[in-house]
Formats: structure tokens, sequence, C-alpha cells
């Protein structure tokens, strides 16, 4: 019976160097450098020499880029085994560049390597897993929301060249990446899931406007953000820079946004168990009223409720990326969605118990509190807003029951059933008495 919640000790052997690693060498690099890009403009010469020399470390690992598969540079690890490495990357924002693991480039890698042309893998992908250059998924559109059907981004032919008009909103690192991957409404005439195409669009292009860049909650006003509101205006494009076949680009969407939520919720793991540790570190700490915070019993009651909430959902994520490893996609899109919605609920709980363990130094800038409570209104809306994947789940779930045969009952307790379950039980007690 294979039922095991034990790690291969080979494999744990990786994620404990990798604990020490991001631990003593990575998360002290946040301590000094915080601003939002930071972490991911590769021309900055100071940061760049800072974490070339650790990457090299990783690299010798063979931990480098392990989402991808041997021929790219990869080790071809499961959804379960990249699930554990980002619980504990989810630590600092440093370490998915130091591990090659940085989004939006580690989805954007993926897709160039199962639908780019052997030219697009060499002038994209190559410099991409080498940590040379970064790049940008433009899709979401301001007017738009969680409904494609709204997409006014639209990319036709003249001659054999392609004409992409129209806006984005929210293009990641658009402000400093080499090229953008951009989805735009190719034939208007069908339904938007088979009218939508990818362009690979390098950043310098005539016609690339970058209105402005938006921050995040949170982020100061007087700096710019890194998610760009892009215009592309009248881009000309050559033939070659179709990623994939046309009207395909929602079915190749799903090649990076499956994994990559799975990889949201295990770092959701790591945020939430930095608030749990706060907070238990804090409860043994402080004194109030005569007694340490932890002999509260309203103080224990946040800590166990935080250890079961966080318990379950790790538990769940896990079992998400185990379903993708089995190849469901049925089972792997419901799971998914699960952990999509749990993320924003388990991190909002424990953080909110953390900071108000905390009191007033939970509401500073003193502590990663206020960052990470600025975090959960974002994991309700990125990648898809919660309510859809609700309704994901709900529709698989409902895939697996039928109405019942009188609408007043249910089917298992129908009159019917259980006056013929009365019936059956008399003739075997009768019976029965008969024998003795």
């Amino acid at each position: 019976m294979a039922w095991d919640f034990s790690t291969d000790p080979d494999f744990q052997k990786k994620l404990d160097w990798m604990d020490t690693f991001v631990r003593e060498e990575i998360e002290p690099i946040g301590l000094v450098w915080d601003k939002s890009t930071d972490p991911f403009d590769v021309r900055n010469k100071t940061t760049s020499a800072l974490v070339k020399p650790l990457q090299a470390q990783v690299k010798q690992r063979g931990l480098w880029a392990c989402h991808l598969t041997p021929d790219l540079g990869g080790q071809g690890y499961g959804q379960v085994k990249l699930a554990l490495m980002n619980e504990i990357l989810g630590r600092s924002q440093w370490a998915s560049r130091v591990f090659g693991t940085q989004a939006p480039d580690t989805g954007n890698a993926e897709i160039i390597a199962h639908y780019g042309t052997a030219e697009q893998k060499t002038q994209y992908l190559q410099p991409l897993l080498n940590g040379e250059m970064v790049s940008c998924y433009s899709m979401t559109e301001p007017h738009a929301g969680s409904d494609p059907g709204q997409f006014r981004c639209r990319a036709w032919q003249e001659g054999s060249d392609w004409i992409l008009d129209g806006e984005k909103y929210y293009s990641s690192h658009a402000d400093f990446a080499e090229f953008i991957i951009v989805m735009a409404i190719t034939d208007p005439d069908v339904p938007v899931h088979r009218g939508a195409t990818m362009f690979l669009v390098p950043r310098a292009t005539p016609g690339v406007e970058i209105l402005r860049n938006v921050g995040l909650i949170g982020d100061p006003t007087d700096e710019p953000g890194s998610h760009g509101w892009v215009r592309y205006n009248k881009v000309r494009l050559n033939a070659d820079a179709v990623l994939g076949e046309p009207g395909k680009a929602f079915e190749m969407a799903q090649k990076r946004l499956g994994g990559g939520r799975i990889h949201h919720a295990m770092r959701t793991v790591a945020y939430c168990k930095k608030a749990l540790d706060m907070m238990c570190e804090r409860s043994l700490s402080r004194q109030t009223q005569g007694s340490l915070l932890s002999e509260k019993q309203s103080v224990q009651n946040y800590i166990a409720d935080s250890f079961m909430q966080l318990e379950q959902f790790r538990l769940l994520v896990l079992y998400a990326a185990w379903w993708c490893d089995q190849g469901d996609p049925r089972k792997s899109r419901m799971y998914i969605s699960a952990v999509k919605v749990q993320a924003a609920e388990v991190l909002h709980d424990i953080v909110r118990r953390a900071v108000q363990v905390h009191g007033g130094l939970g509401c500073s800038n003193e502590t990663p509190l206020a960052s990470l409570w600025m975090t959960v209104p974002l994991m309700g809306v990125m990648d898809g807003p919660s309510e859809v994947h609700r309704v994901t789940v709900a529709k698989q779930v409902l895939r697996g029951h039928k109405a019942s045969d009188d609408p007043l009952w249910p089917n298992e307790w129908l009159p019917a059933k259980r006056e013929a379950a009365r019936d059956k039980f008399a003739r075997q007690l009768e019976n029965s008495v008969g024998n003795l």
C-alpha cells in the first residue's frame, strides 16, 4: 500500500542544504536591498555581482532551474519536489533569482521550451536559462479583469508581417525585460479561447510604450513599480514572432499557469511559517499583565489554530502537486484551484493573528508582517480571482454526483428505499428467529 508522507532521504539532503543556504546566504540580502525591482533586475551590476557567486553554488549542487527538463539544463523534477523546494525559496524574494526560478521567467521559459522554434530557443530561451536576461508576460488588460472575452489588444497580418495594437496591464518587469510575450486576439470571430495568439516581442521594438510602471499595495508612491502598463502602438512584427500556433494562446498559457499556482501556494506556506514562527517567538518573549503571552489562552488559541490551518493547507498543496505528477488534468485543475483559493484565506488568518500578538510593533514596518499582510489581497486576485477558482472546484465536485430521483429527498433517503430496507431486515430477522 503506497501511502507515504516522508521525503526521499537523498532529496531531503538537498532540501536541508537549501534551507541552510537560504537562511544564511540569501535572506540577509533582503535586509539591505528591499526595493521591489532589486531581486529581478539583472542590469544592476552591484546586486548581480552579489548574486552570481551564489548562483554558481546552486548550479554546482545541481539545483539550478529544476523545473526544466535535463536537456534544458534542469533536473526535470515533478511538482511534488518543486513544491517542497518552493516552501524554502518562498522565504526570500532573492531566492528565486539565485535558484533560477524567478517569475515570470520560469513560466516563459517553459512555454518557449515546449512551443518555440529552434531559432526562438536560441534567441530567447538559452539566455533566459543562463540568467543573462529578464522576460515579461503581457496578458492582463486594464478593462478586462478575469473576463478574457473583453480583451481588446489585437494583432492582424499585413503581408508577411503582424501588426500588434492595444494595451496591457500588470506586465511585470516590462521596464527592464529584454523581451515580452504578448497575448493578442488574432481572430475576433471565434470564441476568445480559440482566437488568441502569443507573440515574442523584443522590448526595444518601435511602438512598445510603457505608459507607467504600477506599484503594488504598500509600495512607495514616490518610486516606480515593476508592473508595466504597456501600450503596443501598431507594433510591426515579423512572421517569426509568433510563438506556437495561432489561436492556441490560452491552451499554451495553461502550461505556465498550473505549476506556477502550485509554486505560489507553497511559497505562501513559507510566508505563513514565517508569521507563525514570529508569533511563537513573540509569545515566549513578551510579558503583559504579570505573565508571558504564551500563557494566555487566547494566544494559545491563535497558535493552535494557525498550526492546524497551515498543516492542512500544506498537505492540500502537496496533494495538488501529486495529482499534477499523476498526469490527471481534471483532478489537477480542481486541486490547483482549491489551493489557489485557500492561499489567500490561510495567509490572511495567520498573519492577522501574528500582527495581533505583536501589537503596535506588528503594525509597523519594523517587521515583515506588514508586508505579508499587504500580500493577502494580492493572493486573492493574481492568477485568477478566487471566485473564478471556486467555480472550477464546484463544477468538478458536481461532476461526481447526479440529481436525486425525487427533488424532495436525497436518493439514499427516499421513502421507497427506506421501506424496502425495512422489509429486507424484517425478513432476515424472521429467518434468524426461525432458525433458532
